[in-house]
């Protein structure tokens, strides 16, 4: 079991080799630390390039060190880093020594930034935020991300509750002293404005939540067809590698392949799948219906035919928009109402790239998803005190005490996305999937 009078270290940069290797310690212990490797003079908040010995005096590098005297650092504790270089045996000197040190241990995934939360330095949602920050490949998935990590969020979720927890207060006030002057009547009028206009601003936000999970988790498109279609020949073009295997034998892919592209700055999962027919045999059949399925919870879907080939292009029963793609052809001729390509001439790739872009842009509105709720976690909590802000402006019948009761339990809600009333379970939860070393 994890203790915060532990001293925790970790290898928190990248992996090994590399130019320069950061290992970071936090805890009650880090002057032990400091002693154990002969670090006796550094000054807080200064880095400072010192000699990394063993207490006997044996030399393991020369590094730059950085010490931060709590609260004043990132966990909140005494935290201390040693910027070695970044060889392996360099490092694994380092943490042997640490190992070695009473009360010193490694950290758990995501401990430094638990201890941050707990120590005050952020809240749930800007450690989610810096998460997703650390995850983000694209250029939208980083604004989306920084804008979490930075407090946006929270500050707004901060700002509905104090709202609704002054709105409690005059109501209670009104209940508690009907008769005083200085509680006049009308302020009830004043109270449920103000109600009404944050469920308002809720509602606007959870509105721009479809969005913002498509920015974090990428829009999904998946590429159908008839076998030998040019799918697997079409993600490999796009993905500018060999992904997928092509050969002219049909039914090559069975199972779905999904490479990530970035496009515009938006993250894009492509999917391609087996072709659509009568399935020879039970693998087949199993990959055809994955296909299907892919299709149907796709945000766009490619449906690829043959030049040659004058049937129908292939739809799924879903309400996901479908692109027609006629493929192996360097012209729309023939077929003024799909996309043509080539991936040998790459006819039509960009035209092809392009309208994918647009559909994204389409998809994301105005943009406007920095502050939007990308985690199923926040719309659901988001969407329970939507109710109970709901009921109680909406329940003009109630006893005041349960509307009032009910405003309680929206700023519950919103309290628990920033994690000032979470269990520990759910931090447990949410902190595993930070990696070691943050």
């Amino acid at each position: 079991m994890t203790s915060s009078h532990d001293t925790i270290f970790a290898l928190s940069s990248g992996s090994l080799p590399s130019g320069v290797a950061v290992v970071r310690v936090s805890g009650p212990g880090v002057d032990r630390v400091r002693d154990h490797f002969c670090l006796d003079d550094l000054e807080a908040r200064r880095a400072l390039v010192r000699p990394v010995k063993r207490p006997g005096g044996d030399l393991i590098d020369a590094a730059v060190i950085l010490y931060f005297v709590g609260p004043r650092s990132f966990t909140g504790q005494d935290v201390l880093e040693l910027q070695l270089h970044g060889g392996r045996a360099v490092v694994r000197a380092v943490l042997d020594e640490l190992s070695a040190i009473p009360g010193c241990r490694h950290a758990e995934p995501g401990e430094f930034s638990r201890r941050a939360f707990e120590n005050n330095r952020l809240d749930l949602s800007e450690a989610e935020g810096l998460a997703d920050l650390i995850a983000a490949e694209t250029e939208m998935q980083r604004r989306l991300a920084l804008s979490q990590a930075r407090g946006d969020q929270s500050r707004l979720y901060r700002d509905w509750m104090e709202r609704l927890t002054r709105a409690r207060a005059l109501i209670e006030a009104e209940l508690d002293f009907p008769d005083e002057d200085d509680i006049p009547g009308a302020i009830s009028d004043q109270v449920w404005r103000d109600v009404n206009q944050i469920g308002t601003e809720i509602k606007s936000l959870l509105a721009r939540g479809k969005s913002a999970e498509m920015v974090r988790d990428g829009f999904h498109v998946t590429i159908i067809g008839r076998p030998n279609a040019g799918k697997s020949s079409l993600l490999n073009a796009l993905a500018k590698r060999p992904a997928a295997i092509v050969t002219d034998i049909a039914g090559t892919t069975r199972d779905l392949i999904t490479v990530d592209l970035d496009v515009e700055g938006y993250l894009v999962r492509l999917t391609d799948t087996a072709g659509l027919r009568e399935a020879p045999d039970v693998v087949e059949a199993e990959g055809i219906k994955r296909a299907r399925e892919s299709a149907q919870q796709a945000d766009l879907v490619l449906s690829l035919r043959e030049h040659a080939d004058q049937g129908a292009y292939e739809h799924v029963d879903s309400d996901v928009e479908h692109l027609n793609i006629r493929t192996k052809a360097d012209d729309n001729s023939n077929d003024p109402e799909a996309l043509s390509i080539s991936v040998v001439t790459g006819y039509g790739l960009d035209r092809l790239t392009n309208v994918i872009a647009e559909r994204i842009r389409n998809f994301a509105g105005d943009g406007g998803f920095d502050l939007a709720p990308a985690r199923a976690r926040h719309r659901s909590l988001l969407a329970s005190a939507l109710s109970q802000i709901d009921l109680a402006w909406a329940s003009v019948d109630l006893p005041l005490e349960i509307r009032s009761e009910a405003l309680r339990l929206a700023a519950r809600e919103l309290g628990r996305i920033t994690g000032f009333v979470d269990p520990d379970d759910l931090l447990g939860v949410i902190f595993s999937e930070f990696c070691i070393g943050k």
